[in-house]
């Protein structure tokens, strides 16, 4: 059976092009294709398809937008990022809104459609590159989980407090100690964690 895939493209050269390697496929069969995320999101309701290779810097809402729309919309819907892009925070925000995989425009169509090849064989096709990334990132969250469990019962009251927007003098009164012990406890958390400011020594505490 030949899998039905569309393509969300604003480049009309690239959009024919890849609209063309799909129809050269023995496997694949091109159903359509749509320029922003507008439009795909109100035509694919009605179009039955199995894939579809998505752009991110789309017109309007971005892909990654796109994305987490239509999956609601269509959960059984494979979704293939193919973009330019090898930004770490967009390949994060693609694969949490539903993107089963993330792979260049510039790899070529082979890859492309090798891609597609795995994404149907239940994988989750990445290029190197863009694999090493994802578990630099992995081992990089570990690594500061580690650090969040070596800070003390109290480190963690003082964080807690910085989470609440509170300033040292406050955290100091709430907790009934000295703003000198407040500064020190601090300056311990940042070394734990390895990092230079309250407002990251937060967010990773937040992100446990």
């Amino acid at each position: 059976m030949r899998r039905r895939v569309c393509i969300v493209e604003d480049d009309r050269d690239l959009r024919e092009a890849m609209s063309l390697m799909i129809q050269f496929t023995d496997n694949y069969q091109f159903m359509s294709a749509f320029q922003n995320a507008e439009e795909a999101i109100e035509k694919l309701k009605d179009v039955e398809v199995d894939a579809i290779l998505m752009d991110i810097n789309l017109p309007g809402d971005s892909g990654i937008e796109c994305v987490k729309k239509l999956k609601a919309l269509l959960p059984k819907v494979l979704f293939l990022m193919c973009t330019s892009y090898e930004d770490d925070d967009k390949i994060f925000q693609s694969l949490k809104a539903g993107a089963s995989g993330y792979i260049l425009k510039t790899d070529g169509p082979v890859k492309i459609i090798n891609a597609l090849d795995e994404l149907f064989e239940g994988g989750s096709p990445m290029t190197s590159s863009i694999a090493r990334k994802v578990v630099a990132s992995f081992s990089k969250v570990n690594i500061n989980d580690a650090n969040v469990e070596t800070l003390t019962s109290r480190e963690k009251e003082i964080l807690d407090s910085l989470a609440r927007g509170k300033m040292n003098k406050e955290v100091a009164n709430e907790l009934d100690i000295s703003m000198g012990t407040v500064r020190k406890h601090i300056q311990h958390i940042y070394e734990k964690l390895q990092v230079n400011t309250r407002v990251e020594a937060v967010n990773l505490y937040l992100k446990r």
